[in-house]
């Protein structure tokens, strides 16, 4: 880890997060993909105005990360989340693209990975997400596996997410975590949830209930010198859940429309979101504002019990 004059110069924390940490209090770092590529506007700002919110009501301090002109920014005025929620251009950053963002005196959005690794450079041990990236089909021919899933199994930070994407091949996603190492943890169940739905037909390879526990095995990992954090797979609220049967269809004629125009890489995840959007008259954008909330409060729970 970068220390001293050289972080401290590409660090900016927001007042309340410097204030938080200065105090001891709890702390949950927030991605900003989920505000430039994973909504339109306005809803991706009223969203995120509303995950920061349901953190401070469950007693943490939100610190939603952004590069912003070539600065790591840890967490953001109302004035700066509008900005980014406008902002056009903005590059979608992961472990591979974030220096050079950097150092070009650029602005991005950070994915789970970069968010993963900036959080843990500030000293923020726990993560709300929607959903982690993961091995996309058709992978034994493209390929295209996220880099989030390397980054949990190195980088010592809780994730707090409804699970892998459902537009993701599950199965193969969580043979990777366990090759690499990485804890998934469904939270107060024993199905693996898939984003929008509770159940993703796959048991989840382990189970607590309480973000107490989550916490005492978050705690437990730094204590055996296990590197990696956790992926926390918490199940969307069941009135906002969209039945896996219902996506299925619609998620294999989105796979087969992106391959027909050849969309790729970091292309790929915002446009079956955007046309599953399109295709379910807007559900699919409901029930990820429900499970980022839903997140974002078991976040602020783990944080709190990690502070005590």
């Amino acid at each position: 880890m970068w220390k001293g004059t050289i972080m401290d110069e590409l660090i900016l924390r927001s007042d309340a997060v410097a204030s938080a940490q200065a105090e001891g209090r709890p702390v949950v770092a927030l991605e900003s993909t989920i505000i430039t590529h994973g909504m339109p506007y306005p809803q991706n700002l009223e969203t995120a105005r509303a995950v920061e919110d349901a953190v401070r009501q469950a007693g943490a301090t939100p610190a939603t990360i952004a590069v912003i002109e070539g600065r790591l920014r840890v967490g953001l005025s109302d004035d700066g989340l509008e900005a980014l929620a406008q902002a056009r251009g903005v590059r979608k950053l992961s472990r591979a693209d974030l220096a050079v963002c950097l150092a070009s005196g650029e602005t991005g959005a950070t994915t789970v990975a970069a968010t993963m690794i900036v959080a843990h450079l500030a000293g923020i041990a726990v993560f709300a997400t929607g959903g982690i990236g993961g091995v996309h089909r058709g992978a034994e021919e493209s390929f295209d596996i996220s880099a989030d899933l390397r980054e949990l199994a190195q980088t010592p930070v809780t994730v707090v997410a409804a699970g892998a994407k459902a537009i993701l091949d599950l199965p193969k996603t969580l043979e990777v975590l366990e090759t690499l190492g990485v804890p998934v943890i469904a939270v107060g169940q024993d199905a693996f949830p898939a984003f929008w739905s509770r159940d993703s037909g796959l048991p989840a390879p382990l189970r607590l209930d309480t973000a107490g526990q989550i916490a005492a095995s978050h705690r437990m990992r730094g204590a055996l010198g296990l590197p990696g954090g956790q992926l926390v797979a918490n199940p969307i609220p069941v009135e906002a859940e969209i039945a896996s049967a219902t996506l299925a269809p619609l998620i294999a004629e989105a796979q087969a429309l992106a391959t027909a125009r050849g969309v790729t890489g970091k292309a790929v995840t915002p446009f079956l979101l955007q046309w599953l959007f399109e295709r379910t008259e807007g559900r699919t954008l409901q029930a990820n504002i429900a499970l980022v909330l839903n997140n974002a409060r078991l976040a602020a729970r783990i944080a709190l019990a990690l502070a005590s």
